[in-house]
């Protein structure tokens, strides 16, 4: 498999992914979801939030252009369905993204400013393959939340996405 493969297959998956967490946090109770917990990003919604700002983020290193961020989630956190819709078309763009991205482009060492400062550089490919496995870390988190209330999480793992794809 090849690197543009690979890419195009983890965005993919992180689109698939990410639909079904939120296709059970929208079944939960409203205040469920947004209950401080003993968490990093204290709820459910927050922690989803975090994981649309840093896509937002690295979107905009991909591109070239600006975040307007100043931190790594946002001082309020949007009503769920507008936050589900975002991240829809997030992952929708990251896709198209993959899609398009030539082999060199993937190769390419972007420079960025870290936005609790510093400086940071990685290629294109590493910032596409860091975000599926960083928003995995965070989907754990909501999953151990979601059993909290208690909610059953729907299985995200790789395989399980690999298994759907080649079925249908």
């Amino acid at each position: 498999m090849s690197l543009k493969d690979t890419v195009v297959m983890m965005t993919r998956y992180r689109a698939w992914a990410n639909a079904r967490t939120y296709e059970v946090v929208t079944r939960a109770p409203a205040e469920e979801v947004t209950r401080e917990r003993k968490t990093h990003f204290r709820s459910i919604a927050f922690t989803l939030n975090h994981v649309y700002v840093i896509d937002d983020i690295f979107r905009a290193h991909l591109t070239g252009g600006t975040h307007g961020y100043t931190g790594r989630n946002t001082a309020e956190c949007p009503p769920l369905a507008e936050l589900w819709q975002k991240q829809q078309a997030l992952d929708a763009w990251y896709v198209d993204y993959a899609e398009g991205v030539s082999d060199e482009a993937l190769d390419e060492l972007v420079t960025f400013d870290f936005v609790d400062g510093g400086q940071g550089a990685m290629t294109r490919a590493e910032m596409l393959l860091h975000l599926a496995t960083h928003t995995q870390y965070h989907r754990g988190f909501v999953g151990d939340m979601l059993n909290q209330i208690p909610l059953k999480p729907i299985p995200t793992d790789l395989p399980v996405y690999l298994r759907e794809v080649r079925r249908a």
